[in-house]
């Protein structure tokens, strides 16, 4: 019995100085973002060579969700960006890939990839955001705006690839892209026969033992959920990424992402750790600039640290490491502030930490179902591009074409604000009532559009 005393004195100790591992200035820090309604919660992994040290804070849900530890599942968004380029780092190891391979190659001979000046996008320029293929494809256009991804379909995504222009020489310029991250992961499921999440788990998450790493939730993982909020701390849905998966849709822990960062930092001489390796190398630069990226990788603090971050509707992620050092992080919040800069500081001292700044809005004040019907309707700012209004219940919904649908709120009998961007719309009536116009006030323009239906 002694020295099994000794031995749990021995273990505590141990777990004592790794949480001291932690600096007071962040855990406060965390703290304060937490207590002071920027952050459902905030969940922190510190690696120091073979050291690992937790620090969690918060609810899986507001306001009487369970307490946060390792174990809870959040969304990381484009971290999944990094899993999708090891993946082909992998096959490229394997010889069954170039970077230098069109994408064409790849697809269904009906699509018509973009090309310019001779030039055709490779994998390699998909890898590193130079294809000059857009953030998100024009066609985006989602039934559920809370889920938005969901209904984007392979044959909406042909499409738009198909009839678009590149606005440049390809591999010229950075430009992040979602569409193009998201179009090398369905490459790689045509190119294996396999999908996605079935890659990323026999690929990755597999060998490293990553249990409770996928892009569908399983039983467990929705027992250990840490829902999503948005930035008034309102749960809100989780986002299935289907066609684009690669550029967004796994759900993970700090627990399971520690051995991932463990991975990419190991010297192992596994194919998976060659691929990691590979993913790591400087694969485009910009100029004389300290702007460079490896594949999906970007690199910070004069390049000494490599680190990706992710965001979905609800979640924001930080993950990264010190090049050529012994150090990584990975911070996941189930809620849409920032959680970079607390990731930088960890690996870099001299990042200045700030409380998120909170949009203000007005106060919301009722109105009446009878006159919020009235302004119900389509609006015209110019032939091709109208605003449409609807009523759900008691709440006014705005939806411009081609575009999601959003809440706006009243703060004066005829005027509305929206939350998710800076901008408020007035309705116009004359001198019975009838509502005639609607005035879009949004980056200092007032935008008049004439009620048409």
């Amino acid at each position: 019995m002694k020295y099994l005393s000794l031995l749990f004195a021995f273990i505590l100790a141990v777990q004592l100085t790794l949480a001291q591992s932690i600096s007071t200035e962040i855990k406060d820090h965390i703290k304060a973002r937490v207590d002071k309604g920027h952050n459902a919660s905030v969940a922190l992994a510190y690696i120091n060579g073979d050291e690992v040290a937790y620090f969690n804070y918060g609810k899986t849900t507001l306001p009487d969700g369970k307490s946060v530890d390792e174990n809870s599942v959040y969304e990381i968004g484009s971290i999944s960006k990094v899993f999708t380029c090891i993946l082909l780092a992998d096959e490229v190891l394997k010889g069954n890939l170039s970077l230098d391979d069109p994408v064409s190659k790849y697809l269904p001979k009906d699509v018509n990839i973009p090309q310019r000046d001779g030039k055709v996008i490779t994998l390699k320029d998909l890898a590193t955001h130079t294809s000059g293929l857009p953030r998100m494809p024009e066609n985006f256009n989602p039934v559920d705006p809370s889920n938005p991804f969901a209904d984007y379909t392979i044959k909406q995504l042909y499409a738009f690839i198909s009839s678009y222009e590149l606005p440049r020489a390809i591999g010229s310029q950075y430009e992040y892209s979602n569409l193009g991250m998201g179009l090398l992961g369905h490459v790689l499921e045509l190119h294996t026969g396999k999908s996605y999440e079935d890659l990323v788990i026999e690929r990755i998450a597999k060998p490293l033992d990553m249990t409770s790493t996928a892009l569908v939730l399983t039983d467990a993982m929705i027992a250990r959920l840490a829902k999503g909020h948005n930035e008034q701390l309102e749960e809100v849905s989780n986002w299935d990424i289907i066609t684009l998966a690669g550029a967004g849709g796994i759900r993970s822990t700090t627990r399971d992402m520690v051995k991932f960062i463990k991975a990419n930092r190991s010297n192992e001489d596994s194919v998976l750790h060659k691929a990691m390796r590979l993913s790591h190398a400087i694969a485009y630069k910009k100029g004389d600039s300290e702007f460079q990226l490896g594949l999906g990788w970007h690199y910070a603090s004069n390049n000494k640290v490599v680190w990706h971050n992710g965001g979905t509707g609800g979640y924001r992620a930080f993950a990264g490491f010190i090049n050529d050092g012994d150090k990584g992080v990975v911070v996941l919040t189930n809620s849409t502030a920032s959680v970079d800069e607390v990731g930088l500081k960890v690996l870099d001292n001299s990042i200045e930490l700030e409380l998120p700044k909170k949009k203000e809005f007005p106060d919301i004040i009722e109105v009446s179902e009878d006159i919020l019907d009235t302004y119900v309707g389509v609006y015209e700012l110019a032939p091709e591009f109208k605003i449409t209004i609807t009523k759900e219940g008691k709440q006014l919904v705005l939806q411009a074409t081609k575009q999601p649908k959003f809440k706006v709120f009243p703060s004066a009998k005829n005027e509305f604000f929206l939350k998710v961007v800076e901008a408020s719309i007035t309705f116009n009536s004359n001198t019975t009532g009838k509502v005639l116009s609607m005035t879009l006030n949004q980056g200092g323009q007032n935008l008049l559009a004439t009620k048409v239906e």
